[in-house]
Formats: structure tokens, C-alpha cells, sequence
């Protein structure tokens, strides 16, 4: 299998050294292709002075987010004759056999046109759980009970962070959605191919990456810092839109989550809870009026 890495980057140069050299150090090779949303932190020299080797440089030529990235990255891998996109944040550190644990899990499953995705287990810096990063473990995931020796259990959704995607399931599901910007397109988009799509996905748990987040912990309205605020706005309308393609019950479900939040923001916030509040609120009515189309891979101008 033909891989290309795909590592979305913004100002953040010194973490992107490190994620370069994990990839190089792989025990299977890749391609790598970094796709820099426009950095203003000498990554843009960095790269260029670098590039070659294997490694490829892509410049959006603004800041698209972490979505708009993806998409992108993942556009110009099916562009470019490879049979799978390893994608992953600047801030991923995989273990030098990460990739050959899931193309190992590949092997077992029977071939890429089996699955949707792959999934490695994702560590944080002190090898536990990275919490942002828990993939959604299916009910009937004892459907293939023999495999979990294999360290691999059916999932429905998982972050963008070290997944293995066919480039068989991006032309057939489309490319994350870039209107989303940040949080929420690696759900909508693994929902997408696993539960509406009904393609049965992996976490490949014997191939491990670190990611290197500051702090442990999950996303939360009530509890995150006031800098951060904003951005759950857009996670909120993001969420809208996601749930809101599961039909009725997504619907509810949506409502459920927003409700959640509101009532954690009174019950846990110590500060600025009328922001918060606000946060959800205002992500809710602009999700009233987000309607992204889903787009497929095409000739992009490189």
C-alpha cells in the first residue's frame, strides 16, 4: 500500500520538526506531505528549503483550520496515485511502528475496500489516555470477537488524529467538509463513512500515537479557558449541522448536547458563564443557517 501522510500545520514549527522526524523514523515508509495553513513562523522556509525526499509541502495561502487543511491534504492525496492518506495534527507523535500496526490491521481485516477508516490508539504525553481523542466504540463490536487479540475493535467515530484513510472511502464519502474550520469535521466526516455511510471502521489499538496537547483534557464549555470561549460557536453550529444529518434523532441528540452544556456552564463555570452560555446559544442559531455541501475529489491546480 502506497501511503502519504498528511499533517495539517499552523505556526507551530518546533512540534512540526518532531512530527517529520517520527514519520521519517517509521519502520514502514510513507510519503509525507505537509499542508501549512499559512504559517508566519518560518515554516513556510523551513519547508521549502526541506522539501524533496519524500516530503512534499503544501501552502493553502491563509489560515483554513485544521477542516479546511484536511481538505485540502486529502484532496491532493488522491490526486497523486496513493492508495491510503495517513492524516494527523502537527502535534501527533506516532511510534516508529505505527503505521506498520495499521497496515498490519489492513492485512487482517482483508484489504482496504473492507473498511472506512483505521484508527490508531491515541496516548498522551504521560502514556495514558489522550481524553480529546476516544473513538466511539460500536454496541456490537463482538461482532468480530476473534479480531481483538489483533488489538482491533469496530468504532463510529474517531478524531483526526493518525487515521488511516483508503483513498477508496474518500472518493466514494467526499472530503471533510472546510466550512467547519475547526472542531467537529473529524466527526461529522468518520460519522459520515461509519454510521450514515454503514462502511465498518477500526481502531487498529496495537498502533499508538502520542499526542502532545498541553493540557489532558476534553473539550467543555464550562471549564475551558476564557480565551477559548469563542471557538465553542463553532463548535456548536458545527454540531447542528452534523446531528442534524442523522435525521429526528440526531436532532434530539443535539438539542440533548446543547442542553448538557448550558447546565454544566451554571453548575461548573467559576467564571464568565453568561459568555459561555452565549457560546452555545449563538452556535445553535448559526446552525440554523449552516448548510455546507459535502465536496468529492477533484483536479486541484498544485
Amino acid at each position: 500500500m502506497k501511503v502519504v501522510a498528511v499533517v495539517v500545520t499552523y505556526n507551530r514549527l518546533g512540534m512540526l520538526r518532531e512530527c517529520i522526524e517520527c514519520l521519517r523514523n517509521q519502520t514502514v515508509s510513507c510519503d509525507i506531505l505537509i499542508v501549512d495553513n499559512h504559517s508566519n513562523d518560518g515554516t513556510g522556509e523551513y519547508l521549502r528549503e526541506n522539501s524533496g525526499d519524500k516530503l512534499y509541502y503544501l501552502d493553502t495561502g491563509a489560515n483554513l483550520g485544521g477542516a479546511g487543511g484536511f481538505f485540502h491534504g486529502m484532496n491532493w492525496a488522491c490526486n497523486h496515485d496513493y492508495d491510503a492518506a495517513w492524516i494527523m495534527d502537527d502535534d501527533c507523535f506516532p511510534k516508529e511502528d505505527a503505521l506498520e500496526k495499521l497496515l498490519d490491521a489492513d492485512e487482517v481485516i482483508g484489504g482496504s475496500g473492507e473498511y472506512g477508516f483505521l484508527a490508531s490508539a491515541v496516548l498522551w504525553t504521560d502514556g495514558h489516555e489522550c481524553c480529546m481523542n476516544r473513538q466511539k466504540i460500536v454496541k456490537d463490536f463482538y461482532r468480530h470477537v476473534e479480531w481483538m487479540k489483533e488489538g482491533i475493535v469496530q468504532i463510529n467515530q474517531a478524531t483526526f488524529v493518525s487515521l488511516l484513510f483508503p483513498v477508496s472511502t474518500i472518493r466514494e464519502f467526499g472530503l471533510p467538509i472546510k466550512e467547519y474550520f475547526i472542531w467537529g469535521d473529524d466527526i461529522e466526516y468518520t460519522r459520515r463513512i461509519a454510521l450514515r455511510g454503514k462502511k465498518p471502521s477500526y481502531l487498529a489499538g496495537q498502533s499508538q500515537v502520542v499526542h502532545a496537547m498541553k493540557e489532558n483534557t476534553g473539550s467543555d464549555v464550562s471549564i475551558d479557558k476564557a480565551e477559548r470561549i469563542a471557538r465553542y460557536r463553532l463548535a456548536y453550529r458545527n454540531e447542528a449541522y452534523t446531528y442534524r444529518r442523522q435525521g429526528f434523532k440526531g436532532i434530539l441528540l443535539y438539542l440533548a448536547r446543547c442542553a448538557r452544556g448550558i447546565l454544566r456552564v451554571i453548575l461548573h463555570a467559576k467564571d464568565h458563564r453568561l459568555k459561555r452560555i452565549g457560546a452555545v446559544l449563538g452556535g445553535m442559531v448559526r446552525g440554523i443557517f449552516f448548510h455546507p455541501k459535502v465536496q468529492f475529489p477533484y483536479n486541484e491546480k498544485q
